[in-house]
């Protein structure tokens, strides 16, 4: 007589052989990308390509201490935006404002300082709660009266743009108090403020999204709003807040970018939404693939940024960083969707693979 359990080993032998040899089999192609980085940081390898091109293409002009600073600092505004962009991008709405925020916050400081006599302390002050207000109202909005967020935000930059030519009557307002400036222009170790201001903005960000529940609930929000809300999930209260936390941002932005160019300009913030739009995507590819996340935006941010600073020291026509930005933007969104459709579809095999394994359990004991 045959041992019943002996013939059950038996049977079970090659299935955990298989099991073992499949994995391998999927795991050695997983590995060598894992080890190369391309799963989470991918944009360092474009990121060190880019450099090595213009190093070879123009290495007296890029590959200069110069060009390294003003590459750091000049894009540390951009990055805030970014930065503040995450919070609404993770709780799956969308904000238009931060471009005409950006400019208001700048031209209200401007006119309080300059045409109000208001000291730097209160004037910055004044102007974060403002834009604090704007980006809770905003929230309220698009969370309690349920208007979508594109509707809100597009009308509410469009307000903001209004009294931006209000206050300036379309002037630049010069003036402004020398240590307002300080704040663009002064230096700590050749960087100037906004760049070190940015970097604990990012941190800031990184330690309420990767160590606190109310990120870990953003981001539940922005993946199913209402399964969150079933779950528990203060829906509602988080859109606003990260409503208000990209309000926040853009304003903080404003203050420093204006303090930097020395004048309330009445154009300045309108061109920052499209390359904060484009490192807020292109960042939720890295670092934490599938999720809007800071140190990711960031890489994003100084890879966009070579790339622009690279090509107009190759003496590229002026139209080509916005062709480079909008082409940024498309290729990174193309990325997000392509990676979580990739994702889908790993589930979607494992899962079928997890019913045909129990399937095939349960024929052979029945048998």
């Amino acid at each position: 007589m045959t041992n019943p359990n002996q013939s059950t080993q038996d049977n079970q032998a090659p299935q955990k052989l298989d099991k073992s040899s499949s994995s391998e089999g999927r795991r050695s192609p997983k590995s060598i990308t894992t080890r190369l980085g391309f799963d989470r940081f991918s944009a360092l390898w474009v990121w060190a390509a880019i450099i090595l091109i213009f190093a070879i293409l123009v290495p007296e002009t890029f590959l200069t201490t110069s060009n390294l600073q003003i590459v750091l600092t000049g894009q540390a505004v951009t990055a805030i935006i970014a930065l503040g962009l995450v919070a609404p991008l993770a709780a799956g709405v969308i904000d238009l404002t931060v471009g005409a925020a950006v400019g208001f916050s700048g031209m209200l400081a401007a006119v309080l300082m300059a045409r109000n006599g208001w000291g730097t302390a209160p004037t910055v002050v004044a102007t974060l709660i403002i834009g604090c207000c704007v980006g809770t109202v905003v929230g309220l909005i698009v969370s309690k009266l349920r208007i979508d967020s594109i509707i809100v935000t597009l009308a509410v930059s469009s307000i903001l743009t209004g009294l931006i030519v209000w206050l300036s009557n379309n002037q630049n307002v010069v003036g402004l108090n020398p240590a307002f400036l300080e704040l663009g222009s002064g230096e700590f170790l050749s960087l100037a403020w906004p760049f070190w201001i940015m970097l604990l903005v990012c941190l800031i960000m990184w330690f309420v999204f990767d160590h606190t529940v109310t990120g870990r609930y953003i981001h539940a929000t922005g993946q199913g709003e209402e399964a969150a809300r079933l779950s528990g999930v203060p829906t509602a209260r988080l859109i606003t807040i990260a409503l208000t936390v990209s309000a926040v941002a853009a304003t903080l932005a404003g203050l420093l970018g204006t303090a930097r160019i020395g004048a309330g300009d009445p154009s300045f913030g309108p061109s920052y939404l499209l390359p904060a739009y484009a490192a807020v995507f292109l960042g939720s590819t890295q670092v934490r693939p599938g999720f809007f996340n800071p140190w990711g935006t960031i890489i994003a941010v100084y890879l966009l940024a070579t790339g622009v600073k690279g090509l107009q020291l190759v003496g590229a026509p002026y139209w080509i960083p916005d062709v480079f930005n909008g082409t940024a933007l498309l290729l990174a969104v193309g990325l997000a969707v392509a990676r979580n459709n990739f994702r889908l579809r790993q589930a979607l095999t494992s899962r079928r693979k997890a019913v045909a394994a129990k399937y095939s359990e349960l024929t052979g004991d029945s048998r």
